[in-house]
């Protein structure tokens, strides 16, 4: 069974992502149920750092894009159990996306981030850091809107000035 590819249609264009769901089981399957359920659909990119990442997964961003409350927001199935598997050290590397999570074990959940540079001390496995972001996926096409969307003018919070929208997230497997 090969890993499954999800589609990104944003306001700004589409791209493509293989999750990987043969090496990170439990992330991966909180992404796809969420998906399947809808719940990225019509939110908003609410955090975009030139040459760091670009975050998005927040319902608080649904109806409001310059929310006060974005970046606060869960999944609504609650949080999952952290995934640091030692077979499977894969780094925060250009392109990956990654499990956002409150700097608290477990506590990822709808969150995720695009990494536009190598951000290393993200790393699950970098004794030298507390962060542990892990990684699920990685864009396998669209890098161009990816940057387009890093490259958006922000304002206050790191907000968009112009909002970024997910029109819909679908999967194929």
């Amino acid at each position: 069974m090969s890993n499954p590819i999800a589609t990104f249609e944003t306001s700004m264009g589409s791209f493509q992502a293989e999750i990987y769901a043969d090496k990170m089981p439990i992330t991966s399957a909180n992404f796809i149920r969420l998906v399947k359920e809808g719940f990225y659909d019509g939110l908003h990119f609410h955090r975009v750092i030139p040459n760091f990442m670009i975050q998005f997964g927040c319902e608080n961003t649904r109806d409001n894009p310059d929310s006060p409350r974005a970046g606060t927001g869960n999944s609504p199935f609650g949080t999952i159990q952290d995934e640091h598997p030692a077979e499977h050290k894969l780094s925060n590397e250009v392109g990956t996306l990654s499990m956002a999570n409150t700097g608290r074990p477990n506590s990822g959940g709808a969150q995720f981030f695009i990494n536009t540079k190598h951000n290393a001390f993200l790393d699950f496995f970098d004794s030298s850091t507390p962060s542990k972001h892990p990684v699920f996926g990685h864009i396998t096409e669209g890098m161009d809107i990816v940057g387009a969307i890093e490259n958006t003018p922000t304002g206050h919070g790191d907000k968009p000035k112009t909002p970024v929208k997910m029109i819909k997230v679908t999967l194929s497997e």
